[in-house]
């Protein structure tokens, strides 16, 4: 039988990882899996972009010129609460939903408006065990382009 864990990423592990450990403090990153296109990059770290944490680049170990742009999800989608099923709470090795961070993967756009975040495949991350993996949801009202801002 198969059950689903909802991610609420506004508890604080949005903002906060184990012990008050912020998003620009997480060290390495080990993607379970890696990102689609780029299966040799497994070790990845998050680095703030801007001075409230909103933006940062989950940037390669192994490839410098290798990063994504990321957001938690709380700024722009403050009701976005992904389902995972058993398999990826198995996988990352989660044992309570607290302990996940949310990343949204963005496409950068000239402007904000022209922004747009993949809601369909989120990036979740075991602020414990730093294990990320980017999980492919199946809801389909998601998309991979939603507008960052209305």
């Amino acid at each position: 039988m198969s059950t689903s864990v909802m991610i609420d990423p506004t508890t604080d592990s949005a903002q906060q990882g184990q012990e008050g450990t912020t998003v620009d403090e997480i060290p390495v990153i080990e993607l379970v899996n890696p990102m689609p296109g780029f299966p040799e990059r497994r070790r990845f770290t998050l680095v703030r972009l801007d001075d409230d944490g909103t933006l940062c680049a989950l940037r390669s170990l192994e490839d410098p010129d290798l990063r994504f742009l990321v957001t938690t999800p709380v700024a722009f989608f403050p009701d976005y609460a992904p389902v995972v099923g058993d398999d990826v709470v198995d996988e990352l090795g989660i044992t309570d939903a607290a302990q996940v961070l949310v990343l949204l993967v963005l496409t950068a756009g000239a402007t904000l408006a022209e922004t747009t975040a993949n809601l369909l495949a989120p990036v979740l991350v075991n602020t414990v065990t730093r294990q990320a993996s980017q999980v492919i949801l199946d809801d389909t009202s998601l998309s991979v382009a939603t507008p960052l801002v209305a």
